[in-house]
């Protein structure tokens, strides 16, 4: 492994076991089936295909929500014990995730100044008028103001939730950060919008990006390598050029026939196209 390298996945399982029923054996799904990779420091992996595929369940394991049933996870070279009690505090604060619904991952009795300065509060020992300070700062970075410090979730519009959302994941200065779907529920001009914070906070901080989609043509813009996964079996992996202009698996080329144009450059090109019809 070389020294650039950030995150480094060996054969990562996760198997679930259901119940079969009265006087039925129980079945073992298995979610993820022995993924491999690695990913260098500042660059981003896109992990793509459809619901069910096992790209949430790997982007889990990733964040250490979920422990692997197998495999090795190793962040910033070192290996991680996932097992209860075993993640130090050191590590949790490298890893961080921003979910697919920014008002559902929000506390909605909380205001925006704690919802940032919580993760402050309970893994360090710094002051409140230290967390207020940095979390301030943190809004300027992500395109808001220290207007809405006091102001709760409810009072902004999914595109700036999402922008708290990200402001809270690295508010611990994280060095890697788990994207699921972050740009999926929001409007396209949203998402452009989006998509280019992203890149612009991620050049600021050297961030390393793990983004989780199912949308090809969002990946297309963010991506320096991509990982296609197809039930719980990664079935491409290569460069975004090498995946995007000679896609090898069956899979892949179905997705791409299947998916339609969203990249940020269309999404422009239809958002001055609705603005000159409505000035005609």
């Amino acid at each position: 492994m070389t020294d650039n390298t950030m995150l480094e996945v060996r054969d990562i399982k996760r198997d679930y076991e259901l119940s079969g029923g009265l006087f039925k054996p129980k079945k073992i799904i298995h979610a993820v089936k022995g993924i491999s990779f690695k990913l260098e420091r500042g660059k981003t992996l896109a992990i793509v295909g459809e619901s069910g595929c096992g790209k949430s369940t790997l982007a889990r394991m990733i964040t250490f929500i979920d422990e692997p049933t197998a495999g090795d996870l190793l962040i910033d070279g070192k290996k991680v014990d996932t097992r209860p009690g075993r993640l130090t505090h050191e590590m949790r604060q490298k890893v961080q995730i921003v979910f697919q619904n920014p008002y559902g991952s929000l506390n909605p009795r909380q205001k925006i100044g704690d919802v940032l300065g919580e993760p402050l509060a309970i893994n360090t020992d710094i002051s409140a008028e230290e967390r207020r300070h940095r979390a301030n700062e943190m809004l300027k970075k992500v395109g808001l103001g220290p207007e809405h410090y006091n102001r709760y979730p409810h009072m902004f519009s999914g595109g700036q939730r999402q922008r708290i959302a990200i402001a809270r994941a690295l508010m611990l200065n994280p060095k890697l950060l788990v994207l699921d779907e972050p740009v999926s529920a929001l409007d396209l001009s949203v998402q452009a919008q989006v998509l280019n914070l992203l890149a612009d906070l991620q050049d600021e901080f050297n961030l390393t990006y793990v983004f989780i989609s199912h949308d090809l043509s969002v990946v297309r813009y963010i991506a320096d390598e991509v990982m296609v996964m197809y039930f719980g079996e990664a079935v491409e992996y290569g460069t975004r050029d090498e995946v995007f202009s000679d896609p090898k698996h069956e899979y892949t080329r179905t997705l791409f026939a299947a998916t339609p144009r969203a990249d940020v450059e269309t999404i422009r090109q239809r958002i001055a196209k609705k603005k000159a019809m409505a000035e005609a």
